[in-house]
């Protein structure tokens, strides 16, 4: 992981993650993917974690995957693997390893907010949708860019975009691959917002979240999480249970406190 990805730990449990092959704009390598999927483990062990920035060093986001890493005719691949092994092992939970690096950032119990500036192509693109809130520079350039290698996106793009994006807009950025910047991402509904200063505005957003009730914030990202395809009643049920949780602990009663005084909350892990 050290060699493509870097973890610190600020103030009030916030991870800085940072993926850091610079050289080549953070593009996704075989070392990248495993990186990504190393740092995404620790993350889930952390103790006391609160919120998750995830940004790219350098000029870039990340700009995709490196093609030298890609199968080539007669490099004795088979049929159905790519550059991280077999496409239809289920590696990690209901994901491959491809998959994973995006949809990842999802199942970590705690909020993920990428910042996201130069370049956002393909597999980056992705693993920018696999956060819950995307902060985006109005001049980042993105694209869904599979199609232009002759490929499907298949780094788990499809169930992030679901019920963020209009289905057209999916399948025509999907069908040109062609390029287009932040500001239109975030019409889209693809990015959250746009920011000039993306870094700074998603490291605001996630001491903000740190600072509020832990165990309300990871219920509040399990009810968000099921909202795509869970039924009412399975909804209303769940919102009853993520409550009873933490109604009446003693970190509610302190996150109570602390707004009526006005200071600061001390919360338990």
């Amino acid at each position: 992981m050290k060699d493509r990805v870097s973890i610190t730990m600020l103030d009030d449990g916030v991870a800085d993650v940072r993926l850091i092959r610079t050289d080549k704009m953070n593009a996704l390598d075989n070392l990248m993917f495993a990186g990504i999927a190393e740092a995404i483990d620790v993350l889930g062990k952390t103790k006391g974690l609160r919120a998750v920035v995830l940004s790219g060093e350098g000029r870039a986001f990340c700009a995709g995957l490196d093609l030298s890493s890609m199968a080539q005719p007669g490099d004795g691949k088979k049929q159905g693997e790519g550059a991280t092994g077999s496409l239809g092992s289920r590696s990690h939970g209901i994901a491959n390893l491809a998959q994973h690096v995006a949809w990842g950032w999802r199942e970590l119990p705690v909020p993920v907010i990428a910042a996201v500036h130069g370049i956002a192509f393909g597999g980056g693109f992705q693993i920018m949708s696999g956060a819950d809130i995307r902060i985006i520079h109005p001049d980042t350039r993105c694209a869904i860019m599979e199609m232009k290698w002759g490929l499907v996106p298949d780094m788990a793009g499809f169930p992030l975009w679901r019920g963020n994006v209009r289905d057209d807009v999916i399948r025509e950025l999907t069908y040109t691959n062609r390029e287009f910047k932040g500001s239109e991402a975030q019409a889209h509904g693809f990015a959250t917002k746009v920011s000039e200063t993306p870094l700074e505005d998603a490291l605001w957003h996630a001491k903000l979240i740190a600072g509020k009730h832990p165990a309300a914030m990871r219920g509040a990202k399990v009810l968000c999480n099921a909202m795509a395809d869970s039924t009412d009643a399975e909804l209303l049920a769940l919102e009853s249970s993520e409550q009873l949780k933490v109604m009446r602990t003693p970190n509610q009663i302190e996150a109570v406190m602390a707004e009526m005084q006005k200071r600061k909350a001390v919360f338990a892990d």
